[in-house]
């Protein structure tokens, strides 16, 4: 401690040698600072509270319906952005402050300096945000703070419904897209279906359950004609004589020639029915059976010429034999056109069974592009519903019903200057003139050293210190430093009294 206090002893000591060079840096410091500080332009702050309120009715009414806007991120984009460089730019031409810009680098300053110089407070709880801006002149202050007003609530309800638009023109260019897609699918499916018009199956049946259709029904023809065919064989037989029909007056019937020859027809055209409903016309069985069938008839139309026929000669012109002739010719047609039919059907089922082989491949290809289709009409209906979700949502954006600002406080030219802070900075200047005038002197002490203490001269040399001898002086040496003395206090004294002078004019003028 008393190594610490002797430090600073000699320290004041060594700035009381150059005491005058203190109070002459001080007076100086301070006469500049001053003056500078009271030369400095006031400054008015010209500011405007809004109120923003996000709080609409149509967001639980259209939340169904689309996309409902976050009118709270708007905001909170727009407060952190207002202060960007075009933004500045932007209010630079509001209030023609670019005309008076003559070079790049003027531009550029102005721009720096707006940007620091406007201020943007608020909170996202209140949703009160106040816009404020310092200028030398009040006037233009509250034009710069009327146009970032301006800009922050255009830029609020713009800004997403220019997203909208693009939003809508991108999806337009989509569907757009989509039309070509399914005009061309529209197109290749009706050639593909024009090129396999026989091979498609027909909607809602496939090629097996028709050729199952298709046998069912050749082989109910085909008993149905060998029904009709054994009607009209018995009635030619009855017309022959073959097998006598019952004349009108006449109680018995000749019995068949030959018995035998009847039997293996009847069997042959059993079995002939039975091949039918198994096979074509065209098959090696029937055919043979046919022929066979063919041979046994003709022999049996022999052996009927050579039969004793009645001998009544108006027999063949009997009602009876007229109303057979009338039957047979019925059952001919109805054996004609039941021929007809089992080979339509045949024809079908041969064209179905050779089609069939070709039906997989052309499934697929039609089920291919009937995919593609399909896909591309869902993707063309949501991108439509898209669309219009879209622009709603963006006429939603820029209703002035899903945000609405409200101007507290509007700016107003300031008649009261906010700055600068005169008093604190003479003050800082006074403060900073005592600090650099002390500095000077402590400096110069260290330049130009002296020994003002014993202990100071014996550790610098390091030699023993026998004694010293105190300074005499004169009765006219005492005058002078007393006067020096005096004067020292006395400029010291009116350096604080034109402190505390400058303080009470400045607090007075405030």
């Amino acid at each position: 401690m008393a190594e610490l206090q002797a430090l600073i002893l000699t320290f004041l000591k060594a700035i009381g040698k150059y005491r005058w060079y203190a109070v002459g840096i001080t007076w100086a410091v301070s006469v500049i600072g001053w003056t500078v500080v009271y030369r400095l332009p006031d400054s008015y702050q010209a500011s405007a509270r809004v109120y923003v309120d996000t709080q609409s009715i149509l967001k639980p009414l259209l939340a169904t319906m689309t996309t409902v806007p976050n009118v709270e991120q708007q905001v909170q984009f727009m407060r952190r952005t207002l202060i960007s460089r075009p933004n500045v730019e932007r209010v630079m031409r509001m209030v023609d402050l670019d005309i008076k810009n003559k070079s790049v680098q003027d531009h550029e300053q102005m721009v720096d300096e707006l940007t620091s110089a406007i201020k943007i407070t608020g909170t996202e709880r209140d949703d009160i945000y106040t816009i404020s801006y310092s200028n030398p002149n009040p006037k233009q202050g509250k034009e710069i703070v009327q146009s970032l007003l301006t800009i922050f609530v255009e830029g609020s309800f713009g800004g997403k419904k220019q997203e909208s638009d693009k939003a809508v023109q991108f999806i337009d260019e989509q569907i757009k897209t989509y039309e070509d897609k399914l005009a061309a699918g529209e197109n290749s499916l009706k050639e593909f279906k024009l090129q396999h018009m026989g091979i498609l199956p027909r909607q809602g049946s496939d090629y097996g359950s028709i050729i199952t259709e298709l046998t069912d029904k050749l082989n109910q023809a085909k008993l149905e004609l060998a029904e009709a065919e054994q009607a009209r064989n018995a009635l030619k037989r009855q017309i022959v004589g073959e097998d006598p029909a019952p004349v009108s007056g006449a109680n018995t019937v000749e019995e068949s020639v030959n018995p035998e020859l009847e039997n293996r027809i009847q069997t042959l055209e059993k079995n002939l029915d039975q091949l039918r409903m198994q096979y074509t016309e065209e098959h090696p069985d029937i055919v043979s059976s046919k022929r066979l069938l063919q041979q046994l008839q003709a022999r049996k139309k022999e052996e009927a010429k050579k039969r004793v026929r009645s001998n009544d000669p108006g027999a063949n012109y009997s009602p009876m034999m007229q109303q057979m002739n009338v039957a047979l010719s019925v059952e001919e047609a109805r054996v004609a056109s039941l021929r007809a039919r089992v080979n339509e059907f045949a024809s079908r089922l041969g064209t179905a069974r050779a089609q069939s082989n070709q039906a997989p491949e052309v499934e697929a290809q039609l089920a291919q592009l009937n995919r593609d289709y399909t896909v591309n009409k869902e993707n063309y209906t949501k991108l439509v519903e898209r669309r219009e979700a879209a622009r709603l949502s963006g006429d939603l954006t820029s209703a002035t019903d899903m945000m609405s600002f409200r101007v507290i406080d509007p700016p107003t030219a300031p008649t009261v200057p906010t700055g600068p802070h005169r008093p604190r900075l003479m003050s800082m200047v006074f403060g900073g003139a005592l600090i650099a005038g002390l500095g000077v002197a402590l400096l110069m002490s260290q330049v130009r050293p002296t020994f003002v203490t014993q202990n100071a001269l014996r550790d610098a040399t390091g030699l023993p210190i026998l004694g010293s001898i105190s300074m005499n002086w004169t009765a006219e040496q005492k005058v002078r430093r007393r006067r020096r003395l005096y004067a020292f206090s006395a400029s010291v004294a009116l350096l604080f009294t034109a402190y505390g002078g400058v303080m009470a004019a400045l607090l007075m003028k405030n």
